[in-house]
């Protein structure tokens, strides 16, 4: 790619603006923990809503939308869009709970909930597993794309690309902490959404894919285009949606969609100024990250079967590419390599931010839970501010070099994703019980989440050389987390209980509603104990889980629709929209009612 000199300063003006958010937060950064990992608790909701979509756009995104719509159509999308489920009951059931927790970080939370050595002991190899595995795991995700965009867009080799964009994310996350990932995250999200719709506009217009008409009527287009899979075709529309919607949301921990919420988007809502301030910023990352962001790289994806219909196509046209990169989510890239000067430019530095974006909430993350839950925790309690600050910023720079070299190993995008799922598979409903049903302990989470590693490591390195009966990637989710789900649920019952007084001590902080506490406040009478009387709204928050999927669904596909040009469809879709709003809207006032007696 021969780039001009004014793209070039728009990636240079980009990587400037960047680094001085981090030099102008730094001095209060630095000052505490808190600040360092939580912006102090006083971040505003849009602020953080924004943080949560920019760190889901990363640079791998795009790449993995557009090998699903070139493999399976817009309809492959339901392995993610599925998440939708996850995201909604984090928002209204959740949020508020997170934010009354008061802890530092989701890991914190189990000391917080169980008791004993064991829950010490969750805490500290969960902070080594989700602070080293497998966040260096994302990040060789996130880092696989830049590399592949590197190769094919700027014709680098793909350390060069990860050094040069790496070394600015790993400055201003060093030196301004999560303000300094929250605040150059909006920049890099307006950037991102203003990049891809550009490109996508541009793009769709290229003489030989001949706008949408041209588009939609294409002979390999045309049969993508569906919104739903083929239902008279079992062997499409299981993997495909049944499987997303019936299963995988709620038995699979997957970044930025954890079950019960978890992850970046709890350390966000944590650092929201309150309950209504997690609920609101979480509620503007789910419309937006499902409802408005997808299509145009949907209609990119859609447009690169028109200009590269087979991977021969692409790997003619980008003879520099290594074989091993090699897949059809490098079309997405390939694409952009047609977009004119300071186009080209805006969209380069768009896909530099999303992944300057996610790298940088990533390196924040795993850091927290390396410092408050590990070194804090079990190496150094009499640590000061300044000291855990300080260790902070250097495993920041040890993840990202792991991060980073990850990326230089890892082939294709979607078979990360499916890697990420089957590790989590079978564990996601513990995170959504474990609030609601007393009996869960420590030892449940840890046969769990045992299980599930060697489970997702057989499937995955085993279980095809062995020879026994072949399984495709959704069926090994399936069993996956079926035989996770069989062993953490025995476990529970076979297993010692939580301390009573822990478990008081959890219900008079959180409130939880339901009957699952029922016994425990038994318990309490019984022993002359005090609890406090919880008024919860339970199922109307469930009810608000399932109104906001439609809600969103339908603003999804009525968008869809209006670009279709299907007219009719589309007003179906947007009035459906409009009424879910609509009761959401209603009910708010309510909801909001129960937080301020909290």
């Amino acid at each position: 790619m021969n780039f001009s000199s004014l793209d070039w300063s728009i990636i240079i003006a980009f990587f400037a603006v960047s680094l001085a958010v981090g030099l102008i937060v730094s001095r209060r950064a630095g000052s505490s923990a808190s600040e360092f990992f939580l912006s102090g608790r006083n971040m505003p909701w849009w602020l953080l809503g924004v943080s949560m979509v920019a760190t889901t756009f990363s640079s791998d995104t795009p790449n993995l939308v557009t090998g699903l719509v070139r493999e399976n159509g817009v309809a492959g999308n339901w392995g993610w869009w599925a998440f939708l489920l996850t995201g909604m009951l984090t928002v209204f059931v959740f949020a508020k709970l997170w934010r009354r927790s008061g802890v530092m970080t989701d890991i914190e939370f189990y000391e917080l909930r169980y008791s004993g050595k064991p829950a010490a002991f969750l805490r500290g190899f969960r902070a080594l597993y989700l602070g080293l595995i497998f966040n260096v795991l994302v990040m060789g995700t996130v880092s696989l794309a830049a590399v592949k965009f590197g190769q094919i867009m700027l014709g680098w080799p793909g350390w060069q690309t990860l050094l040069i964009a790496g070394s600015i994310t790993l400055a201003y996350s060093v030196i301004g902490g999560l303000k300094a990932v929250i605040i150059t995250d909006f920049v890099q999200f307006v950037l991102a959404m203003i990049g891809s719709i550009w490109a996508c506009i541009y793009l769709v217009n290229l003489p030989e894919v001949g706008g949408l008409d041209g588009l939609f009527t294409h002979a390999e287009v045309s049969s993508k285009l569906s919104l739903l899979p083929d239902f008279s075709n079992p062997s499409v529309w299981v993997p495909v949606i049944l499987v997303p919607l019936a299963v995988q949301w709620w038995a699979s921990y997957y970044p930025g969609s954890e079950p019960g919420g978890g992850g970046y988007i709890a350390q966000r809502m944590f650092s929201a100024k309150s309950e209504k301030g997690a609920i609101q910023a979480t509620l503007f990352f789910n419309v937006a990250h499902y409802a408005l962001r997808p299509w145009p790289w949907i209609l990119i994806a859609l447009a690169s079967i028109v200009v590269f219909p087979e991977l021969s196509d692409i790997q003619a046209a980008f003879p520099t590419l290594s074989d091993d990169k090699l897949g059809h989510d490098v079309a997405y890239p390939a694409m952009l390599t047609l977009l004119p000067s300071g186009l080209l430019g805006l969209v380069a530095a768009s896909l530099i931010a999303a992944f300057m974006s996610t790298i940088s909430t990533q390196l924040n993350l795993g850091a927290s839970y390396l410092v408050n839950d590990f070194y804090q925790r079990f190496i150094n309690p009499d640590a000061s501010e300044k000291q855990l600050v300080s260790t902070g910023r250097w495993i920041t720079l040890l993840t990202m070099i792991l991060g980073v070299g990850l990326g230089l190993v890892l082939t294709d995008a979607t078979q990360a994703f499916n890697l990420l799922l089957l590790l989590g598979a079978g564990t996601g409903l513990i995170y959504i019980l474990r609030w609601f049903w007393w009996r869960i302990n420590a030892y449940t989470e840890i046969i769990a989440m045992v299980s599930s590693i060697f489970i997702a490591g057989y499937f995955t390195f085993l279980h095809d050389r062995i020879g026994f009966f072949p399984l495709e990637d959704w069926q090994k989710t399936i069993l996956g987390a079926a035989l996770t789900t069989g062993i953490w649920i025995a476990s529970t019952y076979l297993t010692p209980t939580t301390h009573t007084e822990k478990l008081f001590d959890f219900y008079r902080l959180i409130k939880p509603a339901g009957p699952g506490w029922n016994h425990v406040v038994d318990q309490a009478k019984a022993q002359g104990v005090s609890l406090p009387e919880v008024n919860g709204q339970l199922p109307l928050e469930i009810l608000c889980m399932f109104v906001g999927c439609i809600t969103v669904y339908g603003a999804l596909f009525a968008t869809g629709f209006w670009i279709y040009g299907e007219t009719t469809s589309a007003i179906i879709a947007s009035v459906v929209a409009l009424g879910g709003g609509a009761f959401l809207f209603s009910v708010w006032k309510k909801l909001r009612t129960q937080m301020d007696i909290n």
